[in-house]
């Protein structure tokens, strides 16, 4: 639908990572990655769909709900299904998503409504993702590589980017391989733990 826009929610160090040094299978956000998320963890929007009772609602928790309810279908890329090792047996989705993959595999059922769909080409994974999303936004999920190839090819329209109070040092940068551009900040939410920033592309 024409106003369904392609957005992107992700935390990120002060000096620009998003995982730290040596990510993969069993250490997925790389060393000292989990302290990009240590905003997110205590929060009623976390823990919620991750089976959990309790936890904070105040400004933090509004911003993570509306970043897990705005999308309706989600666009991953396959080191990222991985090195989360599919997000166990009920991931915290409970949409479509969409992983970005040269292999032909079949799609994957889980439970809580999550389906993994295996697709090749971002063009034609966001085709099937925003059909998936019934007017809903889609969210790009990360890693690094899928955002740059969305951003590169002019598919992007916003990303909130929560800025946690630390220096990583190394790791996956989110900005490497893209070219210049212009954006427009639209929102800034500050807490004692974490900076969220709203950007829309300008072209």
């Amino acid at each position: 639908m024409a106003d369904q826009k392609v957005i992107m929610d992700i935390s990120m160090s002060l000096d620009g990572y998003i995982a730290g040094p040596n990510d993969g299978p069993g250490n997925g956000l790389g060393d000292g990655g989990e302290e990009l998320h240590e905003w997110a963890y205590d929060l009623a929007a976390f823990r919620e769909p991750h089976g959990q009772e309790g936890g904070a609602i105040n400004e933090d928790s509004k911003m993570l709900e509306e970043a897990m309810n705005r999308p309706g279908a989600i666009i991953c890329g396959k080191r990222m299904f991985e090195n989360a090792e599919g997000w166990g047996d009920n991931p915290p989705f409970h949409k479509p998503v969409f992983i970005l993959t040269h292999e032909n595999l079949e799609p994957l059922e889980k439970e809580g409504s999550t389906t993994f769909t295996f697709v090749s080409g971002i063009e034609n994974a966001l085709e099937q993702a925003k059909d998936a999303a019934a007017g809903k936004d889609v969210a790009i999920g990360g890693g690094a590589d899928t955002v740059q190839q969305f951003i590169e090819a002019g598919l992007l329209d916003e990303m909130r980017i929560h800025i946690a109070p630390l220096i990583l040092g190394g790791g996956v940068r989110l900005f490497d391989h893209v070219s210049p551009g212009r954006l427009e900040k639209t929102r800034v939410v500050d807490s004692e733990l974490v900076t969220h920033i709203t950007y829309r592309f300008v072209r």
